[in-house]
């Protein structure tokens, strides 16, 4: 029996870089995905960036992965607006990374009587935008967040995130919001929709058990934990599910003995 060359979604944060560092030896772990022609994505939750400031980002830290290998929550968002309601509006709370996926389908952003209010990352959270976002949601817009995460990580240490604002809305509209992000397997089902490729001849690599491991196996994937992040082998076990396969890092993985 022939053996099928393995597709892979991989984490970006905490699996190929720390921040502005990239971890050791996973430009030669990308190298070997390139070189056996297999088919991958990078995946990240935070939809602050396009995928050209991403690539360009990561080619800084010494990781030079194309444009169209890149996919994040902003993409997985605007994929699953055009697929609901094509050519509609949308009050859009986020940054250059959203505004461009959601202007990328055709819907026009405004706050006269959107279809949906659509929340993502920000580097400045707006009391005032917060404010028409309860006002349009209470009038009946459609509410939609890009991920579920409450704090994210900047150079100053840990900032109030997606998840966070979400919670403020809901609070006082009483509508909660859908997560199109991680580990929502909508993401993974668009990112696989993308690739081409199927579930069952895909991995997913990640460093949370309770984003990228869930994620992988609520969308029919086999899953690796790598250890270069947030989860621990004793934080591993804290979980009611596995991943197939545990690593120190994307360093020690060969795609060959996974297939």
């Amino acid at each position: 029996m022939v053996k099928v060359k393995k597709n892979y979604l991989i984490d970006m944060d905490g699996v190929l870089v720390h921040g502005t560092n990239m971890i050791p030896g996973a430009d030669d772990f990308i190298n070997r995905l390139i070189e056996e022609k297999r088919k991958f994505l990078i995946l990240t939750n935070n939809p602050l960036y396009t995928t050209r400031d991403l690539a360009h980002r990561l080619q800084v830290t010494g990781l030079n992965i194309p444009e169209d290998r890149l996919f994040t929550s902003a993409i997985a968002t605007a994929s699953f607006l055009n697929n609901q309601r094509p050519n509609g509006t949308a009050y859009v709370i986020g940054e250059l990374g959203l505004s461009e996926a959601i202007h990328s389908i055709g819907y026009t952003q405004t706050a006269a009587n959107p279809d949906y209010v659509v929340l993502g990352e920000t580097f400045a959270y707006s009391i005032e935008q917060i404010t028409i976002a309860v006002r349009l949601i209470t009038a009946g817009a459609r509410f939609i967040a890009t991920n579920p995460d409450p704090i994210g990580n900047s150079e100053q240490g840990l900032v109030p995130a997606c998840g966070a604002m979400a919670a403020l809305i809901e609070r006082a509209t009483g509508v909660a919001p859908f997560y199109v992000g991680k580990p929502n397997p909508l993401m993974m089902r668009s990112a696989l929709n993308y690739l081409d490729v199927h579930s069952e001849d895909s991995i997913m690599i990640g460093d949370r058990m309770d984003t990228d491991v869930l994620s992988g196996i609520s969308s029919g994937m086999d899953t690796v934990l790598v250890l270069s992040g947030t989860t621990d082998r004793a934080g591993m076990d804290k979980f009611s599910y596995r991943p197939k396969w545990v690593f120190d890092s994307v360093a020690d993985i060969i795609p060959k003995e996974l297939d």
